[in-house]
């Protein structure tokens, strides 16, 4: 019987010569260039320099501007593809804002070393309409409507299994893709993404009191941003230098001295959203040389963050703010007597006067936060112990399904899977590769090393996502 099996195989082998073919030559991969310019709609604007193993593209997509009337018009949406094997899970990546143009991975693409399709968020230049209608096209449901036509057009190459995620405004688009779209991806992953279903100013202020676990540093904040706005004209000036300079002007919140105070009341926000429990060692003494403190500022929070310039870039945040997504209230009580315009740090300030903002949903939280509760599936939520972003998280309910919350003790708005305590961080990371269809990783071996090559994802997350808001 072997002769014989044998003597088949030299004559099959005889035969595929003979056709000018070979089994190898028959099993060859399609190019995914070429497979990319089959996509309808699609367009490949560069491949560009990627780590070994992968290649990296840069493309538009043609999207409706309206998915509820497709005959009203497209625009192009900025993605980026990183390739790695067509049969790979595939990992959906939205920040909710810009698309990041650098070969990235997000950590369930390292987890489950796979591909990644990044999106840029509608209405962030240029994935923005020419003639928008900004209470009608830029919705929750609009942008997941966006991501389910990019989600049904890639499975023509990506045959295994779907993750999404992504990271604060990523992780709400994340979750509300999936409300909308459940079937579309096989789980998600949002990380430190806010859940402003009660939109209350309690629970925020509640936690901000009492946020890490030093009340000194909380005091050293809260003496520092006293002495800012009691010594407003000497940082004024430096702001002023430093405006000038940048060319920065401030007519969307009326005035320099309006971005200021408001840049200072929210360092304390934004010194737990970014910061470590060990840098409460920088904040500068009450009554330090102005430079000093201003330095400080720059790094925290800057007192130019409200100009005009630097606000553009995230219109379209706090537009669904102001209409949908809701945000906490002003955390300022304590610094009243030495305020000009209290009250005034509300998303509506931040959104120019000539886009008009309807009238508050109030039902579109509340259907998200039901959803989750009882129909949410293969969810997992993962948010950082001091960052302000989780006093209102999203909750698991009673007919929530394989899913999990994971809160990294002290971290901030960076926090991941990695960060967790080892048998969390093992168990979550394992959860994660069996939803993609992985075998588990074996004790001590971890799957997110960075390859060579490839830039640092946290260090881009936390360039995109600034507004405190």
């Amino acid at each position: 019987m072997r002769k014989l099996t044998a003597a088949w195989s030299v004559l099959a082998i005889a035969v595929l010569a003979l056709a000018g073919s070979t089994p190898a030559a028959q099993a060859a991969p399609e190019d995914i260039k070429e497979a990319l310019g089959r996509v309808p709609g699609l367009t490949v604007v560069s491949e560009n320099p990627a780590p070994t193993g992968y290649r990296f593209f840069k493309l538009t997509y043609t999207q409706p501007v309206d998915h509820r009337r497709p005959g009203a018009g497209t625009f192009q949406q900025r993605f980026t593809l990183l390739h790695k094997e067509f049969r790979s899970p595939t990992v959906v990546y939205t920040s909710g804002y810009n698309v990041s143009e650098a070969a990235n991975r997000s950590e369930p693409t390292q987890i489950v070393d796979g591909n990644q399709l990044s999106m840029e968020y509608r209405f962030f230049t240029p994935s923005r309409p020419e003639h928008p209608d900004w209470g009608k096209q830029l919705t929750i449901w609009q942008a997941a409507a966006d991501q389910h036509r990019a989600v049904e057009a890639f499975k023509r190459l990506y045959p295994g299994k779907w993750l999404a995620t992504g990271g604060s405004k990523g992780g709400m688009t994340a979750t509300y893709f999936r409300r909308f779209f459940p079937n579309d991806v096989d789980a998600t992953i949002p990380y430190v993404a806010p859940n402003d279903v009660i939109n209350s100013r309690d629970r925020y202020n509640r936690f901000l009191a009492n946020v890490g676990n030093d009340p000194a540093c909380r005091s050293a904040l809260k003496a520092i941003q006293r002495d800012v706005l009691t010594r407003r004209s000497e940082f004024a000036a430096l702001a002023a230098a430093d405006a000038a300079k940048n060319g920065y002007t401030f007519k969307t919140v009326g005035s320099a001295d309006v971005s200021l105070e408001i840049s200072v009341i929210d360092s304390y926000f934004a010194f737990w959203q970014y910061q470590r429990q060990s840098d409460c060692a920088t904040i500068p003494k009450a009554g330090a040389p102005a430079a000093q403190v201003y330095a400080w500022f720059e790094r925290v929070e800057s007192l130019n963050t409200y100009s005009d310039q630097n606000l553009e870039i995230y219109v379209p945040y706090y537009f669904q703010a102001a209409y949908q997504l809701g945000a906490p209230e002003s955390y300022e009580d304590y610094l009243r007597d030495v305020l000009r315009y209290p009250g005034r740090n509300v998303s509506r300030t931040f959104v120019p006067r000539s886009v008009d903002i309807p009238r508050f949903d109030h039902l579109a939280m509340p259907d998200i936060d039901f959803w989750v509760k009882s129909q949410g599936k293969r969810l997992m939520f993962v948010y950082g112990g001091n960052d302000p972003w989780g006093a209102e998280p999203f909750q698991l309910g009673f007919g929530t399904k394989d899913s999990y919350t994971y809160t990294v003790p002290g971290g901030n708005h960076g926090a991941r899977i990695s960060q967790l305590p080892a048998a969390q961080a093992a168990e979550a990371t394992n959860t994660v590769r069996r939803w993609a269809g992985l075998p588990p990783v074996s004790p001590g071996v971890s799957t997110r090393s960075v390859p060579a090559g490839f830039p640092d994802f946290d260090a881009d997350l936390t360039m995109v996502e600034r507004p405190r808001l």
